[in-house]
């Protein structure tokens, strides 16, 4: 039986994916939920099917001022947050000679400083209150370098690193990396690169379902008080990297 996790929650990237998983899987623990992304569509498709305990917001990670009005906004529904899932991300890969400056930016903008932007959103409210969990969701990529994938490691080394950084500096407030190796889901789609595009269907022939990252969230959030998951890693079974 799903153990209760009486807590309200926030999730970026909700809209498909391992942020859609995750709202599935902490909603059937009785989880509240305010769920964010920039498909409003799909989110509200998500909260209507969920039920009146999920809450939702078009967010764009980006924004710092448009991150802190989804706190505020899901402060105000629920009275309370006490948990913050930065899931969303992006993964253009491409040869470093490829020269594609947009779509490293994008990844830099989306990948650390939509981590970041949600870290500054909570972290008062955290501080005041003495508790709080923030869970970033970063990758495999956060141990490794490949070719193709420069930046896009390098984004999640970063999270890795701010992530750690989080966890020395406050003794209250409970953090997790989430590192999933390949999983089947839309991250990839922006490859512009055919190749990469190739290649990347491929390594998905050994691929989890996002479902499973949502497990692995939700076994980090279930833990008692003093009880903190630095690191969960997750890959398939029979992965090559």
């Amino acid at each position: 039986m799903t153990a209760s996790i009486d807590k309200v929650v926030l999730i970026t990237g909700a809209s498909s994916g391992i942020g859609e998983a995750t709202a599935r899987e902490l909603k059937a623990t009785g989880a509240r939920l305010f769920i964010g992304a920039r498909r409003g569509d799909r989110l509200q498709a998500l909260a209507e099917e969920l039920g009146e305990t999920v809450a939702w917001r078009r967010l764009d990670v980006t924004d710092g001022a448009d991150f802190d009005a989804f706190v505020e906004a899901a402060e105000a529904r629920f009275g309370r947050i006490d948990v913050l899932v930065n899931n969303a991300g992006v993964m253009p890969l491409s040869p470093l000679a490829a020269l594609k400056r947009d779509e490293w930016k994008r990844m830099v903008d989306v990948n650390i400083h939509g981590v970041l932007n949600g870290i500054a959103a909570v972290l008062p409210r955290f501080v005041a209150q003495k508790s709080g969990h923030i869970v970033n969701v970063a990758s495999v990529a956060a141990h490794m370098v490949m070719p193709t994938a420069a930046v896009y490691c390098g984004t999640k080394h970063a999270v890795r690193a701010i992530t750690e950084g989080l966890r020395q500096e406050h003794d209250e407030i409970r953090s997790t990396l989430i590192s999933p190796g390949v999983v089947a889901t839309e991250l990839g789609h922006d490859i512009t690169d055919p190749a990469v595009a190739t290649a990347l269907t491929g390594w998905r022939k050994k691929a989890l379902t996002p479902d499973a990252i949502a497990r692995a969230v939700r076994y980090a959030l279930e833990q008692p008080e003093g009880v903190d998951i630095n690191e969960v890693i997750v890959r398939p079974t029979a992965a090559d990297m």
